[in-house]
């Protein structure tokens, strides 16, 4: 595999304050709590960090903290990708004199490419970033495009095509992706509900959300389903359930910024469009932070 990118990386929420500017001091907090956890990667600017609700200086000073406080503790694969290729292929490249380790890039959204046109996209972003990974993020719920297998197998011929996070949630499209470029490329699942049956056929970690709240749960788990201990990675599978459907309850990264709030750690609200949770949802989520003894 071209990468050692394997295990737990969390998508990092990114903390505002009250007054709505980037919380540097929160950010930073948090990133040292990933890593005391044992975190094997952290993923800043990605979905769950509102990327693409931060300006341009908010975005790189995010990247400077995480690399600033995580530094050669674990892997950092900076959120880069929009649906500009050019400007895809401008971040990917500051990014990595940031000092990241990789770049996640997601297809185009909006634009609805064709597969031609995202092996075109991913090309260029590559050819202008020689030698340094990047991680494909599918998600086509969010993106309204879907990297077919087919269209996956393509880009795994680039060598700086690292990862694919998968989080189309459709189990048996990951496994032929799996099947198709496991062996070269590292496929993480991109879908807390479903990390471990994609463990079990083959993929080798996770983009979580989950690990936000319970970074050194998920963490025993990778390391308990890598050292063959299957069940006590099904006992934290089942245990983390509840909590992975609730942070979906309304659009990430809602829900765990409120429960970053409600266990009094740096989040501050999201930003428009996003809104704040509705009551009846904070309800939900106080009770399986409760029932988990997260406060």
């Amino acid at each position: 595999m071209r990468t050692e990118w394997k295990g737990v990386f969390t998508a990092l929420v990114t903390p505002f304050t009250e007054d709505g500017f980037l919380d540097e001091e929160g950010l930073a907090k948090l990133v040292q709590r990933q890593v005391n956890a044992g975190i094997h990667g952290l993923v800043p600017c990605g979905t769950t960090g509102e990327s693409p609700s931060l300006t341009d200086e908010e975005w790189a000073k995010v990247i400077e903290i995480t690399v600033r406080e995580a530094k050669d503790k674990a892997w950092i694969v900076a959120g880069t990708g929009t649906n500009n290729t050019a400007k895809s292929a401008a971040r990917t490249k500051f990014a990595s004199e940031l000092g990241a380790d990789g770049g996640l890039v997601i297809t185009p959204y909006y634009n609805k490419p064709t597969p031609a046109g995202l092996v075109r996209h991913f090309r260029f972003v590559t050819r202008e970033n020689p030698g340094f990974p990047i991680m494909v993020y599918n998600v086509p719920g969010r993106t309204g495009v879907n990297l077919t297998p087919e269209t996956a197998e393509e880009l795994a011929a680039i060598p700086e095509v690292a990862s694919v996070k998968e989080a189309s949630g459709n189990l048996a499209q990951v496994w032929d992706v799996v099947k198709r470029i496991g062996s070269d490329v590292a496929v993480l699942s991109g879908e807390d509900g479903i990390n471990l049956p994609i463990w079990e056929n083959g993929g080798v970690g996770a983009v979580s959300v989950v690990s936000n709240i319970v970074p050194e749960l998920m963490v025993e788990q990778w390391n308990a389903f890598e050292a063959g201990n299957r069940d006590r990675a099904y006992e934290i599978h089942k245990e983390l359930e509840a909590l992975a459907s609730v942070l979906f309850v309304e659009t990430s990264p809602a829900p765990a910024k409120y429960a970053f709030t409600f266990m009094g750690l740096p989040a501050g609200d999201v930003r428009p469009p996003l809104a704040p949770l509705r009551d009846e949802s904070k309800e939900k989520i106080r009770a399986v932070l409760a029932k988990m003894n997260l406060v």
